[in-house]
């Protein structure tokens, strides 16, 4: 599943995010990348019902823990509204988390994983499903976020069984709850995507050039 993704730096400034949404990023935009545990930048509807993005930590900490982490990342679909931990989240606290990309993981048989990096070809920001909540615990309250997933489409079924729920722009004043609508209605925004040769996937380079072998010394012969 997604492990990393990557936000423009210019989203920093409030009015450049809210105009570029459906904007291409620009060759060699800077990105910043989160992780589990770090922040990003939420679109949500403020309590006037105006949207607003506001910056969460990616994870939701189970109630009753003396410190924040993250134990869970990622709520399924097909569970996201019967599931405790999910559940109210989904009924009443919804938001958008844009990315420029998105990594996929494909596990390998030495229990490493490659991870792969998902970009449309356009360039165009990508609309990923995200619940919110705020945890409270000895380090004060905490927003935070967890990304909803389903199958994963052709594409990225090639490495792994599940994929990020992308919502289409027309459907983002019924998830956000700017449009009134049935929760059935809600939940049927999270489907699969199908790319369409609309996305690439590439596997990501190394952080860090790979070590030399290291190789016994020759013994001299005399």
């Amino acid at each position: 599943m997604c492990g990393k993704f990557t936000q423009l730096v210019a989203w920093e400034d409030a009015l450049v995010f809210f105009s570029g949404l459906m904007e291409p990023t620009p060759d060699e935009a800077p990105v910043v990348f989160a992780t589990p545990m770090r922040s990003a930048w939420i679109m949500r509807l403020d309590e006037a019902g105006k949207r607003e993005r506001v910056k969460m930590r990616w994870g939701f900490s189970n109630p009753g823990s003396e410190a924040f982490k993250p134990d869970h990342m990622h709520a399924r679909s097909e569970t996201i509204d019967s599931k405790p931990t999910f559940s109210e989240s989904f009924s009443e606290r919804r938001g958008i988390l844009m990315v420029d990309t998105f990594n996929e993981g494909e596990e390998q048989p030495s229990g490493k994983t490659k991870q792969w990096v998902v970009r449309p070809n356009d360039r165009k920001p990508i609309a990923i499903a995200v619940i919110w909540q705020e945890w409270e615990g000895d380090a004060g309250s905490i927003s935070c976020f967890v990304q909803a997933t389903v199958p994963a489409n052709a594409l990225i079924s090639k490495i792994t069984d599940r994929m990020l729920a992308v919502i289409n722009p027309e459907d983002w004043p019924v998830w956000l709850g700017e449009r009134d609508a049935p929760l059935k209605d809600v939940k049927a925004l999270l489907h699969t995507l199908e790319d369409e040769g609309k996305w690439e996937m590439t596997e990501q380079a190394a952080s860090k050039p790979a070590k030399a072998p290291k190789t016994k010394p020759q013994m001299d012969l005399f």
